[in-house]
């Protein structure tokens, strides 16, 4: 009992603390605590119902959805998590918007793994247009905003998202990555000054361009520079311009390829550790769970003993029923007191009450009576097996067999093989 309730304290302690993370958009921490709560108590109906908010707050409306369903199935009346089911049933529409948008969103992952970082961004506009709260989506826009040096694009995008959850781990990262980005100043450009003559004819000051050291008013030198330059220019760009060019490309190509291979191994990385944790979440549930049947059969195990034991030292209940009541108790979940006051009651009352068992089973098999026979012998099979060395196992056997009942004659004909091969089971049916 005592075990049940620190489970219990330990799930309500994680709930608050999920809930005091959830009111200031601490919702990566509110996961984390709620998880946390779920795994000492997965009936925590009002953990499980705020987990579902919280992913509803991220967007993710599919493991928002999944929360409030199993909380429903836990507690079908006077749960809010029929309100929240009932509120994304009565807008198919939104609900539609909301499975494009991760439609859209997923394949803009593939257009990232094929360099359709266009592609993607266009498509992820959309995507936190229809569906504004899809913490994800951000980080993806934000993401391919800094790949592509759009970093002012990626600020207000991260500004977003972090209003979203303002603890998420990959939201601070890349704001992180932006800091160390150095803003570009624009260089002023030096204007240049004409070159100018200044000179007076009277009173007045006449200003006009110096005339240039070389005339360009002669035809053939025009044609000559012109050609000259062409030359120039074809050489400069074949042998120059177009190798540094294709080297460009080449060095930028691979870049991105390296780029998104690191992405790629970071989002495998995720995946993996996020499938470890759901591993872990279940086997911690498991435990949980295995510990919460432990307690509460080690409970009713104490309680019959001690009920059944008052009565026994009473003498005020009959064999047949203190028979029922203990075949209820698991003698592995007792004490040493408790494993003691059962034992005794069990040598005693099993060995009377199955003495009775056994010579009416007898007595119904005579008469042909097989069903009261099996159901004697089946309840004495319960208490103890080996009763009268495999005998009444044999006998349960052929009550079987005289029954029509081959499938369970054939059972119980092989234990007697098994554990009693002493008994000769070659014999004919009768006693």
């Amino acid at each position: 009992m005592e075990y049940t309730q620190k489970l219990v304290y330990q799930s309500n302690y994680w709930y608050n603390d999920g809930l005091k993370r959830a009111k200031i958009r601490d919702l990566s921490g509110a996961v984390t605590s709620l998880k946390k709560s779920l795994q000492f108590n997965r009936e925590n109906i009002a953990a499980r119902n705020l987990l579902g908010l919280v992913y509803y707050g991220r967007g993710e409306v599919g493991e928002a959805l999944v929360e409030w369903i199993l909380s429903k199935n836990l507690k079908s009346h006077d749960n809010i998590a029929n309100y929240y089911i009932k509120k994304l049933q009565e807008n198919p529409e939104k609900l539609d918007e909301v499975n494009q948008a991760i439609a859209r969103y997923n394949q803009c992952l593939q257009y990232c793994e094929q360099n359709g970082e266009d592609l993607a961004i266009i498509q992820l506009k959309k995507v936190v247009a229809a569906h504004p709260s899809f913490l994800k989506a951000y980080q993806l826009l934000a993401l391919l905003y800094i790949h592509t040096e759009q970093y002012a694009k990626a600020r207000q995008v991260l500004k977003t998202a972090h209003k979203l959850d303002t603890t998420s781990d990959l939201t601070l990262r890349y704001m992180h990555e932006l800091k160390q980005v150095p803003k570009k100043t624009p260089k002023a450009k030096k204007e240049e000054k004409p070159q100018t003559v200044t000179y007076k004819i009277g009173n007045e000051t006449i200003i006009q361009p110096a005339s240039s050291s070389i005339k360009d008013n002669t035809g053939m030198l025009t044609i000559l520079n012109i050609v000259i330059g062409l030359v120039v220019g074809i050489a400069v760009m074949w042998f120059l311009i177009m190798p540094a060019v294709s080297k460009s490309t080449t060095e930028k190509t691979n870049s991105q390829v390296v780029k998104f291979s690191d992405k790629i191994a970071a989002q495998e990385a995720q995946i993996s550790a996020l499938k470890k944790e759901l591993e872990g979440y279940r086997a911690a549930s498991e435990e949980t769970e295995s510990a919460q049947q432990t307690a509460a059969s080690t409970l009713d195990s104490y309680e019959v003993v001690m009920n059944m034991y008052e009565h026994y030292l009473q003498s005020d209940m009959s064999d047949s029923d203190m028979v029922q009541e203990l075949l209820k108790v698991n003698p592995d979940a007792l004490g040493t007191f408790g494993r003691s006051a059962y034992e005794t009651m069990k040598e005693n009352v099993f060995d009377r009450y199955g003495s009775v068992l056994y010579n009416n089973a007898i007595e119904n098999y005579d008469v042909a009576n097989y069903t009261d026979a099996i159901a004697n012998l089946t309840l004495l099979m319960q208490m103890n097996e080996g009763y009268d060395d495999g005998e009444a196992m044999y006998l349960l056997a052929r009550s079987y067999e005289a029954a029509g009942d081959t499938e369970n004659a054939g059972v119980w004909m092989d234990k007697v093989k098994t554990n009693y091969p002493n008994i000769d089971t070659t014999g004919n049916s009768e006693e």
